[in-house]
């Protein structure tokens, strides 16, 4: 304790003692002659020298947080991607927040409180946060603005939540007509809470709108003996963001049943549903599934974003000769094109970066996809309904009545839909589609186990991928090493190869991660292959020839990425861990 007042006081000295303008001339941001203009202009305007250095363009918010980073030898954060801990903005109101322009971020396990300043010059913000925290503090410089979006957003999330929840309890009775729906073809703005909505409207919306906002994949509202946990899937992995009280729990599933046109008097059987909201003008897809649990209806929903800014193979994390291998497939005339991998493996957005190669006014593409993820300009997507019998095998029958060029299938599912694909591919279409197989060659199995002939097969595949999605390492924190014997040996990477680990810090919700990245293999099917696979060839033989031809496994590429510091050992090991 000593130890960090000590350093505490230090900074402080040397914060009261060194003027804002002789630190930017030092770190080279801004020359003599703008800080004396600047100063000239304070004298009369009163504003703070930082701002009016910011407004007569002599430096950006960005390059004033890095110089004072720098010269105070305080962390730069930004704090675009970080979700505070709620410990941390519950020892901080609003209104302190607001006044002092900062941002708690999180409780370090020792108890110090780190925040984010735009100002740490400012001795009064800081001296009045220490007195009125009584705690040991970690400074650190985030620009202005993004302090105060920070304050809105994760403040006005808490609030909502907190309010909507005493709301309720205090109008549980009169819920039920207060209910409002909506048209599952118009979306919503969740983000638009009027103080004269329903409380149970403003509690979903509120949980919504933070998912969006955290870039979640899945929105899990799950009833326990006790309270209603709300967890996200970020980046592959849950994080709990609430609990709510477990009386709240009917109401909250009674809302989303209705905003997603469900039975709300059905409670014993599993139901599917679907939402379109709008958040900050972007539109959100959101498939709902309830399921009856002995606690009560467990929801979860996945969010579709309704945009394809981030479809492109160079955006996934694919190799130079993986793409070149990709743009080679899709430009045959016919041929069927396969990707693989388990549910959640971005098999999808893969397809869509195919289409978005292929996608030309002389080109007719057709797409059957259950559901539609994102909407492509200048294809026709249509959208299955197993309800009414509009299968993936149906709806293949019909659009070959459509003089299509491309077809793009979003699920091989049944012997049926496989049959049609391979004989769409044979009659000169080229044809997209999914797998649930573990690895490129074992696709060949799956499919002969549908009943396609290898024959058929051996003539119409042209290409089969692989992939899984691995979590990328921040590139705030991680840390760099060498491979040690042990993990040399498992590997089979030298001893001494350097590569990099998680550590974990605010912007990566100290999970030491921070989005994720394609690992793959891509099996072009030559010549060869296509004897072997007429002649019911072992998959490992496949495999085999495969490998020696060029063809990297999902394990050499999850090895590259970890020697390129893109990821880490461990994701490794657990992606590729029966490979």
């Amino acid at each position: 304790m000593r130890a960090e007042e000590g350093r505490w006081g230090f900074l402080a000295k040397m914060i009261r003692t060194v003027p804002l303008g002789e630190l930017l001339i030092n770190a080279g941001a801004i020359t003599p002659e703008n800080l004396q203009t600047a100063l000239t202009e304070q004298k009369v305007s009163q504003m703070r020298l930082g701002e009016i250095l910011i407004k007569n363009g002599y430096l950006t918010e960005v390059q004033l947080a890095e110089a004072l980073s720098s010269q105070l030898e305080i962390p730069f954060v930004s704090l675009v991607n970080i979700r505070p801990q709620q410990q941390a903005i519950s020892l901080v109101s609003e209104t302190i927040a607001e006044r002092l322009n900062v941002m708690p971020i999180s409780v370090s396990p020792e108890g110090k409180l780190v925040v984010a300043m735009s100002d740490p010059l400012n001795t009064f913000a800081v001296d009045a946060l220490r007195m009125l925290l009584n705690r040991d503090m970690d400074i650190q410089v985030a620009t202005a603005s993004d302090i105060r979006k920070a304050i809105t957003s994760f403040y006005k999330m808490q609030t909502s939540l907190k309010d909507a929840m005493a709301d309720i309890k205090r109008q549980e009775s009169s819920l039920g007509p207060e209910i409002v729906t909506i048209s599952s073809t118009a979306a919503q703005d969740v983000t638009d809470i009027s103080a004269d909505d329903a409380p149970v409207i403003r509690l979903v919306n509120t949980i919504l709108e933070q998912a969006v906002r955290e870039k979640a994949s899945d929105i899990h509202i799950e009833p326990l003996e006790s309270e209603t946990r709300v967890r996200l899937r970020i980046d592959g992995t849950l994080f709990k963001t609430t609990d709510i009280p477990r009386n709240l729990h009917p109401p909250l599933i009674a809302r989303i049943k209705i905003l997603s046109e469900m039975n709300i008097a059905e409670k014993r059987r599993p139901q599917d549903g679907r939402i379109l909201i709008m958040v900050a003008g972007q539109k959100i897809d959101l498939r709902v599934s309830t399921l009856p649990s002995i606690y009560g209806e467990k929801a979860v929903l996945r969010l579709l974003v309704q945009d394809s800014q981030y479809v492109g193979l160079d955006k996934l994390g694919f190799d130079e000769q993986q793409m070149s291998n990709f743009r080679t497939a899709v430009d045959a005339a016919h041929g069927i094109v396969l990707v693989t991998g388990p549910t959640g493996s971005g098999k999808s957005t893969t397809l869509y970066s195919l289409l978005d190669i292929i996608n030309k006014p002389e080109t007719n593409i057709i797409t059957i996809e259950d559901p539609v993820e994102y909407t492509m300009s200048g294809i026709n997507q249509i959208q299955i309904n197993e309800k009414i019998g509009f299968t993936f095998s149906s709806a293949l029958r019909s659009i070959l009545r459509q003089d299509p060029d491309k077809i793009m299938v979003g699920e091989v599912r049944d012997s049926e839909t496989a049959h049609l694909a391979v004989r769409a591919a044979l009659t000169g279409h080229l044809v997209l589609s999914t797998l649930h197989t573990n690895d490129a060659p074992s696709s060949i199995n799956r499919l002969i186990d549908m009943g396609v002939p290898n024959f058929l097969l051996a003539s119409s595949v042209r290409t089969i991928a692989a992939q899984r999605l691995v979590r990328k390492l921040c590139p705030q924190c991680k840390k760099e090493f060498e491979f040690n014997e042990e993990i040399a040996r498992e590997l089979g990477a030298p001893v001494g190869t350097r590569a990099f680990q998680p550590v974990g810090c605010p912007s990566c919700r100290f999970t030491g991660y921070s989005g994720r990245t394609v690992i793959a293999e891509v099996m072009m099917i030559d010549a060869e292959l296509r004897e072997m696979i007429s002649n019911s060839a072992q998959t490992h033989d496949l495999r085999d020839y495969a490998r020696k031809h060029g063809m990297t496994t999902l394990r050499e590429s999850a090895l590259k990425k970890v020697k390129a510091g893109i990821t880490s050992v461990e994701e490794m090991l657990l992606s590729t861990m029966f490979d």
